[in-house]
C-alpha cells in the first residue's frame, strides 16, 4: 500500500504567532502533525509539501494597489471588479490597469473569493517562507532515512492569486506555473492513501484539494484522508472552511485525526 502525504503551506508566517498572517491554530497544528509523522515514519512513502511564494509587489499584497490619493489598502481589504471599473483602487503601475480589470472580472466569475489584500507575506527567501520547525524537523528525519520530499512552490507570479497549489486563480497563458499541475496531480492518484493537512483550511487547503479532488474523480476521493486536527481557518472565514469540509465529506472524502491515521 502506497502512503502519500500532502502537506499545504505550513509556513512560518502562517503558522508562528510572530507570523505576518498568523492563522490561529496553526501552531497546534503543525505539533500535532508533527507527532504523527514521527509515529508513521517509516509507512510514508512519499510527502509532497506546497510553498507559497510571493514577491513584495504582488497582486495580493498593498504596494501594488493605491487609491485616487496615491493611499495603498489596509490589510484584509476587498477589492472588486466595481472598485477597479470605478477607479476607488487602481493599480499603482498604471500599464496594469486593464490586465485588473480583466483580473478582477474574471474572479467574479470563478467561484473563487474576491480579490483580498493580504499583509505581505511568504516572501521569498525570507524566514516566513520556511517551513515551521516541527514540521521541518520531522521532514528532515524522514529523508535521512526514506526519500526526497517533494517541494512544490506556488504564487511566484505577481499577476494572479494562487490559493490552490494546482492551480491559479486565473491561469495566466504565458506562465507554466500558474497552470494546472498535472504532474503533482497523477502522483497522487498513484497513491492507495493520501493524507492532508496544512493551512489555511478556508483558503490553501480548500482549493487545492477541492482542484485535486475535479481531477481525481469521485471514485479516488475515497482514498484521500482529511486530518481535521492539522488544519485550521482564518479568523473570519471559518464558515468557509467548514463548508469545505462538509462537501468533502459528501464526496466521499474521509475525515480522521493525527493520532488516529494509520494507527
Amino acid at each position: 500500500m502506497r502512503v502519500h502525504c500532502l502537506i499545504i503551506d505550513m509556513q512560518n508566517d502562517f503558522c508562528t504567532p510572530q507570523g505576518t498572517l498568523f492563522v490561529a491554530g496553526a501552531d497546534k497544528d503543525a505539533v500535532r502533525l508533527s507527532k504523527m509523522m514521527a509515529r508513521v515514519k517509516d509507512r510514508i512513502d512519499d510527502y509532497h509539501v506546497t510553498l507559497d511564494t510571493h514577491h513584495f509587489y504582488d497582486v495580493a499584497h498593498p504596494a501594488f494597489w493605491v487609491d485616487s490619493k496615491g493611499n495603498h489598502p489596509n490589510p484584509f481589504t476587498l477589492i472588486s471588479h466595481e472598485d477597479v471599473k470605478n477607479g476607488v483602487w487602481k493599480p499603482t503601475n498604471p500599464s496594469e490597469n486593464q490586465r485588473m480589470l480583466t483580473y478582477t472580472e474574471t474572479l467574479k466569475n470563478n467561484n473563487r473569493y474576491l480579490l483580498c489584500i493580504w499583509p505581505v507575506h511568504c516572501l521569498i527567501g525570507s524566514s516566513g517562507h520556511n517551513v515551521v520547525d516541527p514540521v521541518a524537523e520531522q521532514l528532515l528525519e524522514w529523508e535521512k532515512q526514506i526519500a526526497m520530499v517533494d517541494y512544490v512552490t506556488k504564487g511566484s507570479n505577481y499577476l494572479t492569486e494562487h490559493y490552490s497549489a494546482v492551480c491559479a486563480d486565473c491561469p495566466d497563458a504565458t506562465d507554466a506555473s500558474t497552470q494546472l499541475n498535472t504532474k503533482l496531480i497523477e502522483t497522487l492518484q498513484s497513491a492507495d492513501v493520501v493524507a492532508l493537512a496544512g493551512e489555511a483550511k478556508s483558503h490553501c487547503c480548500r482549493f487545492t484539494i477541492t482542484d485535486i479532488c475535479n481531477e481525481f474523480g469521485e471514485e479516488n476521493i475515497k482514498k484521500m484522508y482529511l486530518l481535521e486536527d492539522a488544519m485550521s481557518s482564518v479568523t473570519g472565514f471559518e464558515k468557509q472552511g467548514e463548508d469545505f469540509v462538509n462537501e468533502m465529506v459528501v464526496r466521499g472524502m474521509n475525515i480522521t485525526t493525527t493520532d488516529k491515521f494509520l494507527k
